[in-house]
């Protein structure tokens, strides 16, 4: 589904969701608790990537960057898996893509799995599950973009967070994803040790040829944003499964302006064979600082 645009503003429509927020978390926290009883503990050490928003703030480049670094295996739910992206989903096709370990699927299950080779002793990272108290982590790292904040500070469906606030204080870390345009008053209100990320969009064409983006991602102007000489756009909803028509309606709109067509990774790897000839993605580059991890080899 597209974000919903009251997610990022305090509207009456917020307002009015706020009962059926209460009641969510008030569901969402019973679960939380029957699952805390039993918690399956890893053999080896689980390094958790989370949020406490729904979805859009970056953490799967935080994940790519991570396990590439300690060379760790990762598990996943593979959300929206579809024959296009191998039944695996867009983000673990894409961590994949650059030789990462990826398990798909049950996250507890694939643990036990990853637990019996009892050779391997390394880490194992974890995207997302922050929520999730039916597995012990060892290190929990939550991820937050500048530009996203908390967003209008509510709740679920009133607004995008799966908690509140004070949740970031079950965290070792925080990765906050710096923007050229920061949300007014977005900090972190905790003792919590924070560290610092910078993306890179690299295109591949000129910055003299005339683009026409399209996303389906979370916060899809993140992209429009990070992208020179953009002569049209269109936003779908996240995980979007595109159909030949759909394409065909991008690439004739993409003439008209004479325009190149160009995507996110993420959104490249969801399209058919004949269109992935036809269009570009723009390469995502994510810089975390180093004493990032300092840190983490302190703390495994």
């Amino acid at each position: 589904m597209k974000t919903p645009w009251w997610f990022l503003h305090k509207t009456l429509l917020a307002f009015l969701l706020l009962p059926v927020s209460w009641l969510y978390y008030l569901i969402t926290r019973l679960v939380y608790i029957c699952r805390k009883f039993n918690a399956y503990k890893s053999r080896r050490p689980i390094i958790c990537i989370g949020n406490i928003l729904a979805g859009g703030v970056g953490k799967t480049p935080i994940v790519r960057e991570i396990a590439t670094f300690l060379d760790a295996p990762v598990i996943m739910r593979g959300y929206k898996k579809t024959s296009k992206t191998g039944n695996v989903g867009d983000e673990a096709t894409m961590m994949a893509r650059d030789g990462l370990q990826v398990h798909v699927g049950n996250r507890k299950s694939n643990l036990i799995l990853l637990n019996k080779q009892l050779s391997e002793t390394g880490p194992i990272v974890m995207d997302d599950g922050f929520q999730n108290s039916g597995i012990k982590k060892d290190i929990s790292i939550l991820v937050f973009d500048d530009s996203i904040g908390y967003g209008n500070g509510f709740l679920l469906p009133a607004g995008p967070l799966r908690e509140p606030k004070r949740a970031i204080k079950k965290a070792n870390a925080v990765i906050v994803i710096k923007s050229n345009k920061p949300r007014k008053k977005f900090k972190i209100p905790y003792d919590v040790p924070t560290f610092y990320a910078e993306t890179k969009t690299f295109s591949p064409y000129s910055e003299n040829e005339k683009l026409f983006a399209f996303a389906g991602i979370g916060y899809p102007k993140k992209f429009f944003n990070a992208l020179k000489n953009v002569v049209g756009k269109k936003a779908f909803p996240d995980h979007y499964q595109y159909t030949d028509k759909d394409l065909e309606q991008l690439i004739e709109k993409a003439k008209n302006k004479k325009a190149k067509l160009i995507t996110t990774e993420k959104d490249w790897v969801r399209l058919p064979d004949w269109a992935k000839e036809e269009i570009k993605y723009a390469k995502l580059e994510m810089n975390i600082d180093n004493k990032f991890f300092q840190w983490l080899k302190e703390n495994i």
